[in-house]
């Protein structure tokens, strides 16, 4: 027999959601620590996961969620062409999946 979920359970799909995308901002970003950086970039781009790592790992309400992935942004936006295949196509991805935690919170 199937169990069916009351609906006064909320639905926390949108914050999977939220959190899935959250994870993998901080999983691009990780992934360029061990990539050739020149100390500029470096720089930036460590700064941009140390605040990707918290919105990650700490359970952030949305208006929190959403003004760090925002800093984490323009962390990145002070990141040019670094030069390295594999670091410009983390931090592309990077980039799209702050655009998409900031576009589903101005909906």
């Amino acid at each position: 027999m199937l169990e069916t979920v009351p609906a006064s359970v909320p639905d926390d799909q949108p914050r999977d959601r939220l959190n899935d995308r959250t994870r993998r901002l901080h999983d691009h970003l990780e992934a360029t620590a061990e990539l050739p950086l020149d100390r500029t970039a470096s720089r930036w781009i460590g700064e941009a996961e140390a605040v990707a790592r918290d919105v990650a790992t700490n359970d952030l309400d949305a208006e929190t969620t959403r003004d760090r992935v925002a800093k984490v942004r323009e962390l990145l936006s002070e990141v040019g062409d670094t030069g390295d295949e594999a670091v410009d196509e983390h931090l592309e991805a990077a980039r799209r999946c702050c655009d998409e935690v900031l576009e589903v919170e101005d909906r």
